[in-house]
């Protein structure tokens, strides 16, 4: 079955795949309907998260289209080694953060020539590389959106030899994401990770989150190394040296449903997150209910309105 002979009721607002050389890559980036927008707003481009696509935010574009119409350009890219950018050649060890920040700031220029402002929204690591990249290119970006990008439990120099010790010993063992036997498999394991995602949305998703391998089997669209540990331990002062230098306001979106706790456990507290979020200037906050992590996927119309009041606000 090809994802084409899928029925479902979205996506309302179309988008198209275009191939951009970016960095010697082919990145993959999904746009929507660039010629219905007006020229006075600036491109909205969209980050997602680990283990995702661009396509994650088609029920978000739905819900901005169904507000306003198709007057804004919108960009989603798949990061590399995920969705249907493919990762460098030879396949590599490890993904680096600074490559995604390298690979963001080439795409922006591709789609704001001359350094023009974009808006810019990421969800979760999506969100981190947003939040680093606005600290550290401050003048491109008019409004910042962060969708559960709380960053990462701090690490401590005592920590390396272990890291570095498991990174070794996972280059040895080949890396595998799980396959599926069916569409309907891959829809239900979406559903698993997020029980609120409607049946009718995860079946969608299934179709941008995978492909069928020509032998009966639907494989997800990524790079298995990515699963391996990252040997660079995470500093988060240095990232928040970056939160500092913001200057676009911020917007905080996050659902009712995050637990900290259930990722992390003690190593990354409810109470070290609001520490560091109130080093960020410009800062509004927003809760969404019913909602998880997939809180864009959970309430997208919800989110889209506060998306909206927020981009045009003056």
């Amino acid at each position: 079955m090809s994802p084409s002979s899928i029925t479902a009721p979205f996506p309302r607002r179309p988008g198209r795949g275009d191939a951009l050389p970016l960095r010697g890559l082919r990145y993959h980036v999904r746009r929507w309907d660039e010629s219905a927008a007006g020229p006075d707003r600036p491109p909205l481009v969209l980050l997602h998260g680990w283990m995702d696509t661009g396509a994650s935010f088609q029920f978000l574009v739905d819900a901005l289209d169904a507000l306003e119409g198709p007057t804004r350009r919108i960009a989603a890219p798949d990061w590399r080694g995920f969705g249907l950018t493919e990762g460098p050649e030879p396949s590599p060890d490890t993904y680096w953060f600074p490559d995604l920040l390298g690979d963001l700031d080439g795409l922006l220029d591709a789609l704001a020539p001359g350094g023009a402002p974009v808006d810019l929204l990421g969800h979760s690591m999506g969100g981190n590389v947003a939040m680093v990249y606005a600290g550290v290119r401050p003048g491109r970006i008019r409004r910042l959106v962060n969708l559960e990008g709380y960053g990462l439990p701090e690490t401590r120099p005592a920590q390396a030899p272990s890291r570095l010790a498991r990174w070794l010993d996972e280059l040895k063992t080949p890396m595998a994401l799980q396959d599926h036997p069916d569409l309907d498999s891959v829809a239900a394991r979406l559903r698993k990770t997020n029980p609120l995602l409607q049946p009718e949305r995860a079946r969608w998703l299934a179709t941008q989150w995978a492909r069928e391998d020509g032998q009966g089997r639907w494989k997800i669209l990524g790079d298995p190394a990515h699963k391996r540990v990252n040997p660079v331990l995470y500093r988060a002062e240095e990232a928040l040296a970056c939160w500092e230098r913001i200057e676009a306001p911020v917007l905080w979106v996050e659902g009712d449903r995050s637990d900290l706790s259930a990722w992390w456990g003690g190593a990354y507290t409810r109470e070290e997150f609001e520490r560091r979020i109130q080093r960020v200037p410009r800062l509004e906050r927003e809760r969404l209910s019913p909602a998880g992590h997939m809180l864009h996927h959970d309430q997208p119309e919800a989110l889209a309105r506060r998306l909206k009041a927020f981009l045009d606000a003056e």
